[in-house]
């Protein structure tokens, strides 16, 4: 009896200990695992987890020249109605953070850039721009920032005061990665990095099954993806939850600025109710099986710009639409140009109709000369 007392822990209700470390008193716990662990055990499991992911499914080799998404905006994917955008610097700053700590820790042998967007929205990109400008001289990286007024001719102000409070993300989020990819072609990378987490991946599964977009469905849960086109994309962040983000940004000795993540209402709740039903919704993503006899869109050349295009085909008919062989931002574009700015906007509205009503408009700017979204150069 008296081995047993001794045996028992003499202050049972006291705090528990880091399960790592085992000396440390713990101060979270992991939403993947729900391990109780110490902060300072907390940062090296972060950059540990990011780096075997990295190993496992080789990312990237010595020599490559890789471009960090360091803009600090929304993701790649569409906005619903139920989907509530984070506007954070956080997993951009963490990200080039991140890597470049691995990349000198395990000698990856990389080429590190930052890469930013402008997209001219007064009061939103102007914090973040700072921050990217503070990461550059932190990190010793070389930093790239392209902007729409310099690419299109026009900033997102003034695309929204010409159509509206409504429909325009599909040019912010069109011109974006385009943006994106034009400026990882001004630096000439092999791959770009971006700060998209597991929450973003879900949300993007959730939004592609709801919008039927197979398509999508079937390569947004990758962690590489454009492969077959000139500059692929990772996600070293597919498996790590915003929320330990949010927790690895805050910390005090990286110094970093604490931004506000707003993400989506169902995958947050999701999370607060299951963490790991987040990753088994990307694992749902990963295990659909597209049938054989699906027709996929072919991907061809802007003939205007050189950029990526897919082939048009009208909704209501389901007829490829003849003549439409430019990219969406390049049809986006000609309507803004054209004084038509819902141009490609809509369910079986092509090319070819917008330009037939432009000429009996009489409210058209005739005087703006229609200016394409440059070239690409890879």
């Amino acid at each position: 009896m008296e081995e047993e007392a001794k045996a028992k822990p003499r202050n049972p209700s006291g705090p528990r200990l880091c399960c790592v470390c085992n000396t440390r008193r713990a101060a979270l716990k992991r939403p993947k695992t729900l391990d109780q662990i110490c902060r300072e055990c907390f940062y090296e499991v972060f950059e540990e987890e990011i780096h075997q992911v990295i190993v496992e499914n080789q990312l990237f080799s010595p020599g490559e020249r890789i471009a960090i998404g360091a803009s600090g905006g929304k993701g790649e994917h569409g906005l619903l109605s139920i989907n509530l955008y984070f506007c954070s610097v956080e997993d951009s700053t963490v990200l080039a953070y991140v890597l470049s700590t691995l990349n000198r820790r395990h000698h990856y042998g990389l080429d590190l850039f930052l890469l930013s967007v402008d997209e001219g929205i007064t009061g939103y990109r102007d914090d973040s721009l700072e921050t990217v400008k503070r990461n550059e001289i932190q990190y010793g990286l070389p930093l790239k920032v392209v902007s729409y007024k310099d690419l299109y001719g026009w900033t997102m102000d003034e695309i929204v005061k010409m159509i509206g409070l409504k429909n325009n993300c599909t040019f912010c989020g069109v011109f974006r990665r385009q943006a994106l990819d034009r400026g990882a072609a001004m630096l000439k990378v092999d791959k770009v990095a971006t700060g998209h987490n597991a929450d973003d991946i879900a949300e993007t599964v959730l939004l592609n099954i709801l919008r039927g977009d197979i398509a999508r469905l079937g390569r947004c849960t990758a962690i590489t993806t454009g492969e077959d086109g000139p500059i692929p994309r990772c996600k070293p962040f597919k498996h790590l939850f915003s929320k330990c983000i949010s927790r690895f940004c805050s910390g005090v000795h990286q110094g970093f600025g604490k931004n506000k993540v707003v993400s989506s209402l169902t995958i947050r709740n999701c999370g607060l109710q299951k963490p790991r039903a987040i990753l088994d919704i990307i694992k749902s993503g990963e295990d659909f099986r597209i049938s054989t006899s699906t027709k996929m869109p072919e991907q061809g050349t802007c003939e205007r710009c050189g950029y990526i295009s897919s082939q048009a085909i009208d909704r209501a008919t389901k007829v490829i639409i003849p003549g439409w062989k430019w990219c969406k931002a390049c049809v986006l574009l000609e309507g803004l140009n054209k004084g038509l700015p819902k141009m490609g906007i809509g369910r079986s509205r092509g090319l070819n109709n917008d330009r037939k009503d432009a000429k009996g408009n009489d409210n058209a700017a005739k005087s703006i000369e229609s200016k394409q979204c440059g070239t690409l150069d890879f």
